[in-house]
């Protein structure tokens, strides 16, 4: 008998099951990422909130009345 038969694909069985299992691996990452997408809030790091643009956005959602909107833009300045 001669010697290293009995290993079946050797090396190439190793690579091929490494690489299967890291492809199996990096699929379902990707499908858990498709599937449930970014929940975080967005980085709003590069756009600053100044008080009057936070003053607007309340207003334009609703939140406060003209009036209200009126009186908060002059204490603010």
């Amino acid at each position: 008998m001669m010697g290293g038969m009995g290993m079946g694909f050797g090396l190439f069985g190793i690579v091929f099951i490494l690489l299967f299992w890291g492809l199996l691996i990096l699929g379902a990452v990707w499908v858990a990422k498709a599937l449930f997408g970014n929940t975080t809030t967005p980085n709003r790091s590069n756009d600053p909130q100044t008080p009057r643009k936070i003053l607007d956005e309340r207003y334009a959602r609703g939140e406060i009345t003209r009036e209200q909107y009126e009186i908060m833009k002059q204490d603010i300045g």
